[in-house]
């Protein structure tokens, strides 16, 4: 059962489900969800408290029927402009910090995706490790639409391994939007769900996830999102091997054999 011990947070919600699920959602639905200077460090705040909460699964979404999140909200972008040097280097550190600490708990995050994920909000999805999206999703690197790059908030890097490099420079060279079905063609997205569907498949998505081993999940992750960056194929079977070791030292494994030879579900504790 997980725990959930957060401190007041003013641009985002979390809500506890099923006891072992969260849902994390970006609350400034007036603005479309679109990110400030806090949100950012609020980002930071919200996955402290997440990470070791015993959670399996969490969904990412925004609240409000218009966007998932519209990147940052160009109402503060004269708080960017007056920063000096060391100012704006401390604030690109804060807010990517805020979407890698998101992208690093250590059970699966699963992004629902509905209206416009732009800019910043296109950043958050990208860290996701799931990604389900409604028909009126809306992707657009829209960096360059305001005189920045593409290479922000680990979009750069994570955009050209789900997508490749010429379909990220096309995407991000343009700023144009790509679509839902886009998405899910080109590997952006995992799957188009209806608008009034997608917040319920996400949550049984997770608890799918939910039904399996927390330590062999978790260790999943960690192999999926460790092989992005390491540079050889015996590098990975070293990390593979060593996960696979001390999973197999767990209670886990031979309970989940014992219930395959039973013809039952597994019991899972994570021990």
């Amino acid at each position: 059962m997980a725990t959930l011990e957060l401190p007041e947070l003013e641009t985002l919600q979390v809500d506890l489900l099923d006891g072992d699920i969260a849902v994390l959602r970006m609350n400034r639905p007036e603005r479309m969800n679109s990110q400030t200077v806090r949100m950012f460090a609020e980002y930071n705040t919200a996955a402290r408290a997440l990470r070791d909460s015993g959670l399996r699964a969490l969904i990412v979404t925004g609240t409000g029927e218009r966007a998932f999140c519209a990147g940052f909200d160009l109402d503060e972008i004269d708080v960017i402009t007056r920063m000096g040097v060391r100012d704006f280097l401390k604030f690109q550190e804060t807010a990517t910090g805020g979407i890698q600490a998101i992208r690093h708990l250590p059970f699966p995050v699963i992004a629902a995706v509905h209206g416009a994920a732009t800019g910043g909000g296109m950043a958050l999805a990208l860290a996701a490790d799931i990604r389900l999206v409604s028909p009126t999703a809306k992707f657009s690197a829209a960096f360059v639409k305001v005189g920045l790059s593409m290479g922000e908030l680990g979009t750069s890097y994570n955009l050209s391994r789900l997508v490749g490099p010429g379909r990220a420079a096309e995407i991000g060279f343009t700023g144009r939007l790509v679509g839902a079905e886009e998405a899910v063609q080109i590997g952006m997205a995992n799957r188009v769900v209806p608008t009034e569907r997608l917040f319920d498949e996400a949550v049984a998505m997770a608890r799918l996830i939910a039904t399996n081993s927390p330590g062999g999940v978790r260790m999943s992750k960690r192999a999926i999102q460790r092989n992005q960056e390491i540079g050889s194929y015996a590098a990975a079977l070293e990390l593979e091997n060593r996960g696979q070791a001390l999973m197999s030292r767990t209670e886990d494994m031979p309970e989940a054999l014992a219930a395959f030879k039973e013809k039952r579900e597994p019991r899972f504790t994570g021990r």
